[in-house]
């Protein structure tokens, strides 16, 4: 029986992402486990787009819950923060107590990396933006609930192989 991980990630909006989703796969069952993407399954076209939603959520949460680990995508998607719903896809897995694998994670702090992209100011309490938020400075590479909560690569290769060799710790 293989170990399931479930695939979360911006993936989903790409233009090939059946191709994508079938290379990683691929490169799952190639080291004996098998891949599971918010894509799989049959869902109705037909049903209006709220209703569409809805089983689109309920899916994707079943998957995660019958998953062994979840791999993550979380590059910056449409901002300087990983997609909203592959966060919420790692929050519900940590909460299930699923063992999660990041990707495409710089290994620089946040604080760094957002200097680069967006105007910040220090003041004598934390580093802000243009709106006034503080930034995080833990000198870690993402918000800390998803940096404490995802063991974080910065490539898919080495989430990969650091997946396996947790869920396969004799194999490796």
């Amino acid at each position: 029986m293989s170990l399931k991980i479930y695939l979360a990630g911006p993936d989903v909006f790409r233009n090939n992402a059946d191709a994508y989703f079938s290379h990683l796969k691929a490169e799952l069952s190639a080291l004996g486990l098998e891949g599971v993407s918010p894509l799989d399954g049959e869902l109705s076209a037909n049903e209006a787009p709220a209703e569409l939603a809805r089983a689109i959520y309920q899916a994707n949460i079943a998957r995660i819950a019958e998953a062994d680990a979840v791999l993550a995508n979380l590059a910056w998607f449409r901002g300087t923060e990983p997609d909203s719903g592959t966060a919420f896809e790692l929050g519900y897995a940590a909460a299930l107590k699923k063992p999660v694998f990041a990707y495409n994670v710089p290994a620089v702090p946040m604080l760094r990396r957002l200097a680069g992209e967006v105007p910040l100011t220090a003041d004598a309490d934390a580093f802000r933006d243009a709106e006034g938020m503080a930034v995080e400075n833990f000198g870690l590479p993402l918000n800390l609930m998803l940096a404490v909560s995802a063991q974080c690569h910065e490539t898919r290769e080495a989430a990969v192989a650091a997946l396996a060799a947790f869920l396969r710790p004799a194999a490796h």
